[in-house]
């Protein structure tokens, strides 16, 4: 599994790589000024092929990470790892090629489906954090031939958490349709989802089967 994660990670850097340099093509052709809200509107075409990118990376990580894993939990915690590390390394990659973001408090758009997720850089970093520092605390564990014990009351505390999180990056969506400044970010909602999925994930670290 070592091995296997050293590669993972690998391929995330470099496929983060390749997303960062779209990005940088993209706002070389409508941000020559640089990027800021409010923000410019594509072409639909153009959103419908963002937004295609989107799911093929997602699915590029879920393909790796069904190659890499033995079982269903190794290919649940093999994705995690790989979608944070991914995560991290696209904004590693485009402070490199741009000097950007200034500020880990810069403001994104984050994903596009369903709607525009936005936010600032620091909230999707903490995210990838927590998800790959539990994915291979997780991984460690199944290493040590202990099982991973994640009973239903947790999963539902850590979907509760997710939910929250996601709310606080979709609730103010209309802010780039409507081509607004952004409103103060949702820390509130954000805070409690994000430690509501620590809260669960520290549980299962700590059950003994």
């Amino acid at each position: 599994m070592s091995r296997r994660i050293v590669w993972l990670i690998t391929f995330a850097v470099a496929m983060a790589y390749v997303e960062s340099a779209v990005v940088v093509y993209l706002r070389t052709i409508y941000y020559p000024q640089g990027f800021s809200f409010p923000l410019v509107l594509l072409p639909p075409g153009m959103v419908a092929i963002e937004m295609g990118r989107e799911v093929a990376t997602l699915l590029m990580l879920l393909g790796v990470a069904m190659l890499a894993g033995a079982d269903r939990w190794d290919r649940i915690l093999v994705f995690c790892v790989g979608f944070g590390v991914w995560d991290i390394a696209y904004y590693i990659w485009l402070w490199v090629f741009l000097r950007w973001p200034p500020s880990l408090l810069t403001w994104d758009v984050l994903f596009l489906i369903p709607v525009p997720w936005i936010g600032p850089v620091v909230a999707p970093v903490v995210v990838s954090v927590v998800l790959v520092v539990g994915a291979l605390l997780l991984l460690r564990k199944r290493a040590g031939g202990e099982p991973i014990d994640f009973p239903l009351s947790l999963r539902i505390l850590a979907l509760a958490g997710g939910v929250l999180v996601l709310g606080s990056f979709m609730l103010d969506f209309q802010v780039v349709l409507r081509q607004m400044e952004p409103p103060p970010f949702r820390w509130g909602l954000f805070g409690t989802g994000a430690a509501l999925a620590v809260a669960a994930l520290v549980i299962a670290l700590r059950r003994k089967s």
